[in-house]
Protein backbone atom coordinates (compact mmCIF):
# COMPACT_ATOMS: atom_id res chain seq x y z
CA UNK A 1 0.00 0.00 0.00
CA UNK A 2 2.80 2.41 0.88
CA UNK A 3 4.57 1.69 -2.40
CA UNK A 4 1.33 2.35 -4.29
CA UNK A 5 0.97 5.71 -2.57
CA UNK A 6 4.57 6.59 -3.46
CA UNK A 7 3.82 5.76 -7.11
CA UNK A 8 0.78 8.04 -7.10
CA UNK A 9 2.72 10.83 -5.39
CA UNK A 10 5.37 10.70 -8.13
CA UNK A 11 2.83 11.23 -10.93
CA UNK A 12 2.20 14.68 -12.46
CA UNK A 13 -0.54 16.68 -10.76
CA UNK A 14 -3.56 16.77 -13.10
CA UNK A 15 -5.22 19.76 -11.42
CA UNK A 16 -4.75 22.93 -13.43
CA UNK A 17 -3.71 21.09 -16.59
CA UNK A 18 -4.92 22.91 -19.71
CA UNK A 19 -6.67 20.25 -21.78
CA UNK A 20 -6.97 22.41 -24.88
CA UNK A 21 -7.57 25.98 -25.95
CA UNK A 22 -8.13 28.33 -28.86
CA UNK A 23 -8.76 31.97 -29.69
CA UNK A 24 -12.08 33.06 -31.21
CA UNK A 25 -12.29 35.62 -34.03
CA UNK A 26 -13.49 38.23 -31.51
CA UNK A 27 -10.30 37.75 -29.45
CA UNK A 28 -11.73 35.62 -26.66
CA UNK A 29 -9.15 33.11 -25.41
CA UNK A 30 -10.97 29.87 -24.59
CA UNK A 31 -9.39 27.10 -22.49
CA UNK A 32 -10.53 23.95 -20.73
CA UNK A 33 -8.73 23.29 -17.44
CA UNK A 34 -8.78 20.22 -15.18
CA UNK A 35 -10.34 20.75 -11.76
CA UNK A 36 -11.21 18.32 -8.92
CA UNK A 37 -14.55 16.53 -8.87
CA UNK A 38 -15.04 17.52 -5.21
CA UNK A 39 -16.09 14.79 -2.77
CA UNK A 40 -15.61 11.30 -4.20
CA UNK A 41 -17.55 8.55 -2.43
CA UNK A 42 -16.15 5.03 -2.73
CA UNK A 43 -18.28 2.11 -1.58
CA UNK A 44 -16.42 -1.17 -1.73
CA UNK A 45 -16.28 -4.77 -0.58
CA UNK A 46 -12.68 -5.33 -1.55
CA UNK A 47 -9.34 -5.59 0.15
CA UNK A 48 -8.06 -2.80 2.42
CA UNK A 49 -5.57 -1.67 -0.23
CA UNK A 50 -8.58 -0.09 -1.96
CA UNK A 51 -8.72 2.25 1.04
CA UNK A 52 -5.21 3.58 0.52
CA UNK A 53 -5.41 3.58 -3.30
CA UNK A 54 -8.70 5.50 -3.35
CA UNK A 55 -7.58 7.97 -0.70
CA UNK A 56 -4.22 8.62 -2.39
CA UNK A 57 -5.71 9.12 -5.84
CA UNK A 58 -8.50 11.36 -4.56
CA UNK A 59 -6.07 13.50 -2.57
CA UNK A 60 -3.60 13.86 -5.46
CA UNK A 61 -6.45 14.98 -7.72
CA UNK A 62 -7.61 17.57 -5.17
CA UNK A 63 -10.67 15.68 -3.94
CA UNK A 64 -11.92 14.57 -0.55
CA UNK A 65 -12.23 10.80 -0.22
CA UNK A 66 -15.40 9.59 1.54
CA UNK A 67 -14.94 5.84 2.04
CA UNK A 68 -17.38 3.09 2.99
CA UNK A 69 -15.71 -0.32 3.14
CA UNK A 70 -16.87 -3.77 4.19
CA UNK A 71 -17.46 -5.14 7.69
CA UNK A 72 -14.84 -7.87 7.18
CA UNK A 73 -12.06 -5.28 6.73
CA UNK A 74 -13.32 -2.63 9.14
CA UNK A 75 -10.42 -2.78 11.62
CA UNK A 76 -7.85 -2.70 8.80
CA UNK A 77 -9.64 0.19 7.14
CA UNK A 78 -9.70 2.09 10.43
CA UNK A 79 -5.96 1.58 10.81
CA UNK A 80 -5.18 2.69 7.24
CA UNK A 81 -7.41 5.75 7.43
CA UNK A 82 -5.96 6.62 10.83
CA UNK A 83 -2.44 6.67 9.38
CA UNK A 84 -3.57 8.76 6.41
CA UNK A 85 -5.40 11.30 8.58
CA UNK A 86 -2.35 11.73 10.82
CA UNK A 87 -0.22 12.20 7.70
CA UNK A 88 -2.61 14.85 6.38
CA UNK A 89 -2.41 16.78 9.63
CA UNK A 90 1.38 16.51 9.62
CA UNK A 91 1.46 17.92 6.08
CA UNK A 92 -0.79 20.84 7.03
CA UNK A 93 -3.80 19.51 5.11
CA UNK A 94 -7.34 18.98 6.42
CA UNK A 95 -7.67 15.60 8.14
CA UNK A 96 -11.22 15.35 6.82
CA UNK A 97 -9.90 15.07 3.27
CA UNK A 98 -10.08 11.33 4.06
CA UNK A 99 -13.14 10.04 5.90
CA UNK A 100 -14.29 6.50 6.72
CA UNK A 101 -17.88 5.46 7.35
CA UNK A 102 -17.59 2.93 10.16
CA UNK A 103 -21.21 1.75 10.15
CA UNK A 104 -21.13 -1.08 7.59
CA UNK A 105 -24.84 -1.95 7.60
CA UNK A 106 -26.80 -2.19 4.36
CA UNK A 107 -29.07 0.68 5.41
CA UNK A 108 -26.03 2.90 5.84
CA UNK A 109 -24.71 1.87 2.42
CA UNK A 110 -28.03 2.88 0.84
CA UNK A 111 -28.02 6.18 2.73
CA UNK A 112 -24.43 6.76 1.55
CA UNK A 113 -25.55 6.29 -2.07
CA UNK A 114 -28.21 8.97 -1.57
CA UNK A 115 -25.99 11.77 -0.24
CA UNK A 116 -26.67 14.00 -3.20
CA UNK A 117 -25.34 17.45 -2.43
CA UNK A 118 -22.60 15.97 -0.25
CA UNK A 119 -20.97 13.44 -2.59
CA UNK A 120 -20.16 14.68 -6.11
CA UNK A 121 -19.28 11.31 -7.65
CA UNK A 122 -19.77 7.75 -6.39
CA UNK A 123 -17.51 4.84 -7.34
CA UNK A 124 -18.51 1.26 -6.37
CA UNK A 125 -16.05 -1.60 -6.03
CA UNK A 126 -17.72 -4.94 -5.49
CA UNK A 127 -19.86 -7.78 -6.77
CA UNK A 128 -23.22 -7.98 -8.55
CA UNK A 129 -25.26 -7.36 -5.38
CA UNK A 130 -23.49 -4.07 -4.67
CA UNK A 131 -23.84 -2.92 -8.27
CA UNK A 132 -27.54 -3.84 -8.31
CA UNK A 133 -28.08 -1.90 -5.08
CA UNK A 134 -26.29 1.10 -6.58
CA UNK A 135 -28.45 1.09 -9.71
CA UNK A 136 -31.60 0.74 -7.60
CA UNK A 137 -30.89 3.23 -4.83
CA UNK A 138 -28.21 5.78 -5.81
CA UNK A 139 -29.21 9.40 -6.32
CA UNK A 140 -25.57 10.52 -6.44
CA UNK A 141 -23.97 10.51 -9.93
CA UNK A 142 -21.88 7.36 -10.19
CA UNK A 143 -19.29 5.67 -12.36
CA UNK A 144 -20.16 2.00 -12.72
CA UNK A 145 -17.30 -0.36 -11.94
CA UNK A 146 -18.87 -3.32 -13.73
CA UNK A 147 -18.23 -7.00 -14.18
CA UNK A 148 -15.43 -8.39 -16.33
CA UNK A 149 -16.64 -11.06 -18.75
CA UNK A 150 -13.37 -10.83 -20.71
CA UNK A 151 -12.46 -12.77 -23.87
CA UNK A 152 -9.29 -13.86 -25.61
CA UNK A 153 -9.67 -14.48 -29.35
CA UNK A 154 -7.00 -16.64 -31.03
CA UNK A 155 -6.96 -15.75 -34.71
CA UNK A 156 -5.98 -17.93 -37.69
CA UNK A 157 -2.78 -15.88 -37.97
CA UNK A 158 -1.83 -16.28 -34.29
CA UNK A 159 1.52 -17.49 -33.03
CA UNK A 160 0.12 -20.49 -31.14
CA UNK A 161 2.91 -20.57 -28.54
CA UNK A 162 2.26 -16.92 -27.79
CA UNK A 163 -1.49 -17.54 -27.72
CA UNK A 164 -1.07 -20.41 -25.26
CA UNK A 165 0.99 -18.29 -22.88
CA UNK A 166 -1.45 -15.37 -23.08
CA UNK A 167 -4.53 -17.54 -22.48
CA UNK A 168 -2.95 -19.31 -19.51
CA UNK A 169 -1.86 -16.01 -17.97
CA UNK A 170 -5.21 -14.31 -18.60
CA UNK A 171 -7.14 -17.19 -17.00
CA UNK A 172 -4.86 -18.58 -14.32
CA UNK A 173 -2.50 -15.87 -13.07
CA UNK A 174 -5.27 -14.54 -10.81
CA UNK A 175 -8.68 -15.99 -11.74
CA UNK A 176 -10.80 -14.16 -9.17
CA UNK A 177 -10.41 -10.62 -10.54
CA UNK A 178 -12.37 -8.60 -13.08
CA UNK A 179 -9.62 -8.56 -15.75
CA UNK A 180 -9.17 -12.34 -15.84
CA UNK A 181 -10.29 -14.08 -19.03
CA UNK A 182 -13.62 -15.89 -18.78
CA UNK A 183 -14.04 -17.01 -22.39
CA UNK A 184 -11.75 -18.28 -25.15
CA UNK A 185 -12.60 -17.91 -28.85
CA UNK A 186 -10.56 -19.88 -31.39
CA UNK A 187 -10.55 -19.49 -35.17
CA UNK A 188 -11.73 -22.67 -36.91
CA UNK A 189 -8.54 -22.83 -38.99
CA UNK A 190 -6.37 -23.39 -35.89
CA UNK A 191 -8.86 -25.12 -33.60
CA UNK A 192 -7.56 -28.67 -34.22
CA UNK A 193 -3.99 -27.61 -33.50
CA UNK A 194 -4.58 -25.15 -30.67
CA UNK A 195 -7.38 -26.58 -28.55
CA UNK A 196 -5.56 -29.76 -27.39
CA UNK A 197 -2.39 -27.88 -26.44
CA UNK A 198 -4.19 -25.11 -24.58
CA UNK A 199 -6.36 -27.67 -22.77
CA UNK A 200 -3.18 -29.35 -21.49
CA UNK A 201 -1.73 -26.02 -20.47
CA UNK A 202 -4.93 -25.11 -18.60
CA UNK A 203 -4.67 -28.11 -16.29
CA UNK A 204 -6.97 -27.53 -13.33
CA UNK A 205 -9.36 -25.29 -15.29
CA UNK A 206 -12.83 -26.63 -16.05
CA UNK A 207 -13.51 -26.07 -19.76
CA UNK A 208 -17.05 -25.70 -21.10
CA UNK A 209 -17.23 -25.76 -24.89
CA UNK A 210 -19.65 -25.45 -27.77
CA UNK A 211 -20.27 -28.35 -30.19
CA UNK A 212 -17.28 -27.47 -32.37
CA UNK A 213 -14.98 -27.43 -29.36
CA UNK A 214 -16.34 -30.75 -28.13
CA UNK A 215 -15.70 -32.30 -31.53
CA UNK A 216 -12.00 -31.67 -30.90
CA UNK A 217 -12.07 -32.15 -27.11
CA UNK A 218 -14.78 -34.78 -26.44
CA UNK A 219 -14.24 -34.73 -22.69
CA UNK A 220 -15.16 -31.05 -22.32
CA UNK A 221 -18.53 -30.21 -20.73
CA UNK A 222 -21.10 -28.56 -23.01
CA UNK A 223 -21.34 -24.76 -22.76
CA UNK A 224 -24.68 -22.95 -22.60
CA UNK A 225 -25.45 -19.31 -23.38
CA UNK A 226 -25.44 -18.72 -19.62
CA UNK A 227 -21.87 -20.03 -19.47
CA UNK A 228 -20.76 -17.63 -22.19
CA UNK A 229 -22.44 -14.76 -20.32
CA UNK A 230 -20.96 -15.60 -16.91
CA UNK A 231 -18.09 -13.95 -15.08
CA UNK A 232 -16.86 -17.09 -13.31
CA UNK A 233 -14.18 -15.47 -11.12
CA UNK A 234 -12.67 -18.92 -10.74
CA UNK A 235 -11.05 -21.79 -12.63
CA UNK A 236 -13.79 -22.19 -15.24
CA UNK A 237 -13.48 -21.11 -18.89
CA UNK A 238 -16.08 -21.11 -21.66
CA UNK A 239 -14.69 -21.94 -25.11
CA UNK A 240 -16.09 -21.49 -28.62
CA UNK A 241 -14.84 -22.02 -32.18
CA UNK A 242 -15.60 -19.14 -34.59
CA UNK A 243 -15.25 -18.86 -38.36
CA UNK A 244 -13.48 -15.49 -38.51
CA UNK A 245 -12.74 -12.28 -36.67
CA UNK A 246 -16.19 -10.95 -37.51
CA UNK A 247 -17.80 -13.88 -35.73
CA UNK A 248 -15.51 -13.29 -32.75
CA UNK A 249 -16.54 -9.63 -32.62
CA UNK A 250 -20.22 -10.63 -32.81
CA UNK A 251 -19.78 -13.16 -29.98
CA UNK A 252 -18.12 -10.53 -27.79
CA UNK A 253 -20.87 -8.01 -28.59
CA UNK A 254 -23.48 -10.56 -27.50
CA UNK A 255 -21.87 -11.86 -24.32
CA UNK A 256 -19.16 -9.40 -23.25
CA UNK A 257 -19.52 -6.90 -20.41
CA UNK A 258 -17.51 -4.09 -22.02
CA UNK A 259 -14.46 -4.57 -19.80
CA UNK A 260 -11.36 -5.98 -21.57
CA UNK A 261 -11.04 -8.01 -24.78
CA UNK A 262 -7.88 -9.46 -26.32
CA UNK A 263 -6.84 -10.74 -29.75
CA UNK A 264 -3.77 -12.83 -30.58
CA UNK A 265 -2.77 -12.42 -34.23
CA UNK A 266 0.14 -11.54 -36.49
CA UNK A 267 -2.20 -10.00 -39.08
CA UNK A 268 -2.11 -6.22 -38.66
CA UNK A 269 -5.36 -5.66 -40.54
CA UNK A 270 -7.22 -8.18 -38.40
CA UNK A 271 -5.79 -6.65 -35.24
CA UNK A 272 -6.83 -3.15 -36.31
CA UNK A 273 -10.35 -4.32 -37.17
CA UNK A 274 -10.69 -6.01 -33.77
CA UNK A 275 -9.40 -2.90 -31.97
CA UNK A 276 -11.74 -0.66 -33.98
CA UNK A 277 -14.95 -2.69 -33.79
CA UNK A 278 -14.91 -4.30 -30.34
CA UNK A 279 -16.92 -2.13 -27.95
CA UNK A 280 -15.04 -2.38 -24.65
CA UNK A 281 -13.21 -0.16 -22.20
CA UNK A 282 -9.93 -1.82 -23.19
CA UNK A 283 -8.75 -3.84 -26.20
CA UNK A 284 -5.44 -5.68 -26.15
CA UNK A 285 -3.44 -6.97 -29.12
CA UNK A 286 -1.07 -9.84 -28.36
CA UNK A 287 -1.18 -9.25 -24.60
CA UNK A 288 -3.00 -10.64 -21.58
CA UNK A 289 -6.20 -9.05 -20.29
CA UNK A 290 -4.52 -8.98 -16.88
CA UNK A 291 -2.71 -5.79 -17.89
CA UNK A 292 -5.92 -3.73 -17.71
CA UNK A 293 -5.07 -2.34 -14.30
CA UNK A 294 -4.21 1.19 -13.20
CA UNK A 295 -0.78 0.28 -11.89
CA UNK A 296 0.16 -1.81 -14.92
CA UNK A 297 -0.89 0.94 -17.35
CA UNK A 298 1.14 3.63 -15.65
CA UNK A 299 -1.60 5.29 -13.59
CA UNK A 300 0.08 4.47 -10.27
CA UNK A 301 -3.15 2.94 -8.96
CA UNK A 302 -6.86 3.01 -9.75
CA UNK A 303 -10.03 3.75 -7.87
CA UNK A 304 -11.94 1.36 -10.15
CA UNK A 305 -12.37 0.18 -13.74
CA UNK A 306 -15.34 1.80 -15.42
CA UNK A 307 -17.35 -0.21 -17.94
CA UNK A 308 -19.65 2.70 -18.76
CA UNK A 309 -18.99 5.56 -21.15
CA UNK A 310 -19.68 8.69 -19.08
CA UNK A 311 -17.58 10.34 -17.76
CA UNK A 312 -14.76 7.80 -17.46
CA UNK A 313 -14.05 4.47 -19.15
CA UNK A 314 -11.50 1.85 -18.18
CA UNK A 315 -9.06 2.17 -15.25
CA UNK A 316 -9.81 5.32 -13.26
CA UNK A 317 -6.63 7.10 -12.26
CA UNK A 318 -5.90 10.73 -11.48
CA UNK A 319 -7.31 12.33 -14.61
CA UNK A 320 -10.55 10.34 -14.28
CA UNK A 321 -10.99 11.88 -10.82
CA UNK A 322 -11.12 15.34 -12.33
CA UNK A 323 -13.51 17.18 -14.62
CA UNK A 324 -12.94 20.24 -16.79
CA UNK A 325 -13.79 23.87 -16.28
CA UNK A 326 -14.11 26.34 -19.16
CA UNK A 327 -12.02 29.45 -18.59
CA UNK A 328 -12.66 32.28 -21.07
CA UNK A 329 -10.43 35.37 -21.03
CA UNK A 330 -11.40 38.57 -22.80
CA UNK A 331 -10.56 42.24 -23.06
CA UNK A 332 -14.00 43.75 -22.60
CA UNK A 333 -15.87 41.79 -25.29
CA UNK A 334 -19.67 41.81 -25.13
CA UNK A 335 -22.05 39.73 -27.19
CA UNK A 336 -23.85 41.55 -29.99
Amino acid sequence: MAEGLRSVAALPDPVGEVVDGWVRPNGLAVTRVRVPLGVVGVVYENRPNVTSDAAGLCLKAGNAAFLRGSSSALRSNRAVVGVLRRALAKAGLPEDAVLLVEDTSRDTAVAFMRLRGVIDCLVPRGGPDLLAALVEHATVPYVLDGSGNCHVYVDAAADLAMAEEIVVNAKMQRPGVCNAAESLLVHAAVADAFLPRVARALAGVELRGDERVRAVLPGVAPATDDDFATEFLGLVLSVAVVDDVGAAIDHIARFGSGHSEAIVTSDIGTAERFAREVDAAAVLVNASTRFVDGGELGLGAEVGISTQKLHARGPMGLRELTCVKWVVRGEGQVRR
